[in-house]
């Protein structure tokens, strides 16, 4: 089995304020996470705002350098790769931001987009054989490339811009994509067809996928498994389908209680409201969560609970499954689900 990228025990602080008063955050903690070449997977990573997730994303791709631990492509260091190692890593580890828009340069033509990668990576030897490479790169995400290439951006749909990018990812025949809020910005009408697309990366071509998002809907519908974090912090993590349809961390389980449903005599779930030792959480100290939950007890305010395994593929940071065994954050990855271009049904929890 070939690792292709690897984040050991990763942690990113920021500092803000004056040399006096500077305080520190930390975004990530603890985030152990490996891609391997042979078992393609689509990865959920979900939370609300401010939980990591696009920290993450930037730590994965060497946009961000760890304050701990080390990301990894390939065995080697990711902040230390040579000219040779890390162009081969840009090939090989692509991403696919939020929004389509700002991606293009309006001054240029679609085209142009699709021509840039082909050049600096030597793809094509004519004219001819990059319209080529275009045009099957376009039909592979479902756009009629006589439709698209000639236009400008402004000229497209928000979904016609964002398969755009995901065929740009594509031409590079990369081993992972990170794709970080692909369809946020995407009318609902078109977001069946980008999470096909991406889906379709791993079935088809072989593609490993980070889909980051905020929406558990979506990544229920395409992952094979899930991370949830939490101000930076693990919370639960395993098989897709148990954590969604069963989640036993209160952070999960409040934010599967928050996906709308159309019930129009079901009313929208409100956030529990704390347990009154919760309100005597310090936000430093002990379980991250502790001072919004409405289960706390004496040992989160203590000490931040460690990885506890419910099954093979589900564990949760919470003192709530106490009596089950222990894993270690560098452990995570056992907990994950690994196919093989096995389809994920899109089917709604």
């Amino acid at each position: 089995m070939t690792t292709l990228l690897e984040a050991k025990s990763v942690t990113k602080i920021f500092g803000s304020g004056g040399f006096i008063h500077r305080t520190q955050t930390a975004a990530l903690r603890n985030f152990s996470f490996r891609v391997d070449t042979d078992k393609p997977s689509i990865t959920g990573v979900v939370g609300e705002s401010g939980s990591g997730k696009s920290t993450m994303a930037r730590l994965l791709l060497g946009l961000e350098t760890p304050t701990r631990g080390v990301v990894e492509y390939r065995g080697d260091d990711l902040s230390r790769l040579s000219g040779g190692e890390r162009l081969n890593f840009r090939r090989e580890v692509q991403a696919v931001f939020q929004d389509p828009f700002e991606s293009f340069n309006s001054f240029y033509r679609v085209d142009h987009m699709l021509e840039v990668p082909i050049q600096k990576f030597k793809l094509a030897d004519s004219r001819q054989a990059m319209r080529k490479r275009m045009e099957e790169v376009l039909n592979a995400v479902g756009l009629r490339p006589d439709e698209t290439l000639g236009r400008f951006p402004h000229q497209l749909s928000g979904g016609q811009r964002q398969r755009v990018m995901v065929a740009r990812a594509l031409l590079l025949n990369p081993k992972l994509i990170i794709a970080d809020e692909p369809v946020s910005m995407i009318d609902a009408s078109l977001r069946a067809q980008v999470l096909t697309n991406l889906r379709q990366l791993r079935d088809d071509f072989g593609i490993s996928l980070i889909y980051i998002t905020h929406d558990l809907t979506t990544a229920f519908q395409i992952c094979d498994d899930i991370i949830v974090l939490y101000r930076g912090y693990v919370a639960e993590a395993g098989d897709v389908r148990k954590v969604v349809k069963d989640p036993k961390h209160p952070y999960t389980q409040l934010l599967v209680g928050s996906i709308p449903r159309p019930d129009p005599d079901r009313l929208w779930q409100e956030e529990p409201a704390p347990s009154a030792l919760a309100l005597k959480a310090d936000p430093n100290q002990g379980c991250p969560f502790a001072n919004r939950c409405p289960h706390a007890f004496e040992p989160c305010l203590q000490k931040a609970p460690p990885f506890f395994r419910m099954d093979e593929h589900r564990a949760a940071t919470c003192y709530l499954h106490q009596d089950a065994p222990t894993l270690s954050f560098d452990e995570m990855d056992q907990l994950l689900v690994r196919t093989s271009g096995t389809a994920t049904p899109a089917v709604q929890p």
